[in-house]
C-alpha cells in the first residue's frame, strides 16, 4: 500500500493537534469525550473526539488504567 498524502484517511495521519489546553504537540492518538472523564486532564472545544499528544496520551492511560482494567474483565 502506498503511504503517499492521498492515502491518508484519519485525522491524525493528517496532522490534528491536541485537544489539551494549552498544548501545541500534534496528536498521536484520539478518544471519545467520555473517556476523558476521570482522568484529569481537561480538553479544549466540545467535539465528541478528543486528540492526545505523546505525553498526554500516557497520562491518560496512567490514569485510567484501573477502569480499562474493570472493562476488560467485564467482557470475559
Amino acid at each position: 500500500m502506498d503511504s503517499g498524502a492521498c492515502n491518508r484517511m484519519g485525522k491524525v495521519d493528517k496532522g490534528v493537534g491536541c485537544s489539551i489546553a494549552g498544548c501545541k504537540n500534534p496528536g498521536e492518538r484520539s478518544i471519545g469525550r467520555d473517556q476523558l472523564t476521570g482522568s484529569g486532564l481537561t480538553a479544549e472545544g466540545d467535539s465528541r473526539r478528543v486528540y492526545l499528544c505523546h505525553e498526554h496520551s500516557k497520562a491518560w492511560k496512567k490514569a485510567t488504567k484501573k477502569d480499562r482494567d474493570i472493562q476488560r474483565a467485564r467482557w470475559g
